[in-house]
């Protein structure tokens, strides 16, 4: 039997081959503390704290159907990942995840109630070891 949580690890480029700008960083929170001081959400395998990038993704394609081009990216780390500069100033910067894991999931935000009016849809959390610069961005850097 396949677990509810599975995690299916794939490349970085598999999920965005165009790349991603990163817009930034900021702690997950765990709605179950919240208001109770220390309330960032922490991985249920090893305790570290989750962070939530937002990024922009590239894909010309994307957003295409009504979705966003946005889309955030866990990382289990125990400090905030920082972001690398950017290589064209006045733009955010491009970056790559390694360690890239996918987990699927009911997004069933835009169902409402009735079976024909439900519009949910299938949705990938995705989660990441390590943020660093896109190897794109690098090579135009050097």
């Amino acid at each position: 039997m396949v677990p509810n949580s599975i995690k299916v690890p794939v490349p970085w480029d598999y999920v965005a081959p165009h790349g991603v700008l990163c817009l930034g960083v900021e702690p997950a929170t765990d709605f179950d503390k919240r208001g109770q001081g220390d309330d960032q959400l922490r991985d249920k395998e090893t305790g570290e704290r989750i962070w939530l990038v937002r990024v922009l993704d590239l894909d010309p394609e994307a957003g295409k159907f009504g979705g966003s081009k946005e889309f955030k990216v866990k990382v289990a780390a125990a400090q905030q990942p920082v972001p690398p500069a950017s290589a064209v100033p006045g733009y955010p910067p491009m970056v790559e995840f390694s360690d890239v894991t996918l987990t699927p999931y009911v997004d069933s935000q835009k169902c409402k109630g009735a079976a024909a009016k439900c519009r949910s849809r299938l949705a990938w959390s995705v989660r990441a070891g390590g943020m660093s610069a896109s190897q794109a961005s690098r090579a135009k850097a050097a």
